[in-house]
Formats: structure tokens, C-alpha cells, sequence
């Protein structure tokens, strides 16, 4: 996440609260946006064995 409170962190690892906030308000345009809202949309799903899969492969 490049900026506010959560800055630095893997946008998969946002808090649900965080990303159901802007799922209401509306995601960043742009790149940002839609990679929130592909992690929401995943978090929502229960699909986080995809973002687990990512995480193996940055290791």
C-alpha cells in the first residue's frame, strides 16, 4: 500500500475492514484500485489460498 495508515503493506494483507470500506466509498482509480478490489473480491469469495500461493512465491 503506498500511502495512509497501512503504507508498506502487501495490498493482500489490507484489513477486511479497510478494504470493505473502500468497496463503499470507492476503490483508487487506476492500477491501486483494481488491485484492491481483486483482493477484496478474493477476500470476499474465501479464496485467500491464492494470495497464500503469492506469498510462497515472493519468499
Amino acid at each position: 500500500m503506498p500511502f495512509g495508515k497501512h503504507k508498506g503493506l502487501f495490498i493482500g494483507d489490507l484489513p477486511s475492514y479497510y478494504l470493505e470500506w473502500f468497496s463503499s466509498k470507492g476503490f483508487p482509480k487506476g492500477r491501486l484500485g483494481v488491485l484492491m478490489a481483486t483482493a477484496f473480491e478474493i477476500r470476499t469469495n474465501g479464496l485467500e489460498e491464492i494470495l497464500d500461493n503469492l506469498r510462497q512465491e515472493l519468499k
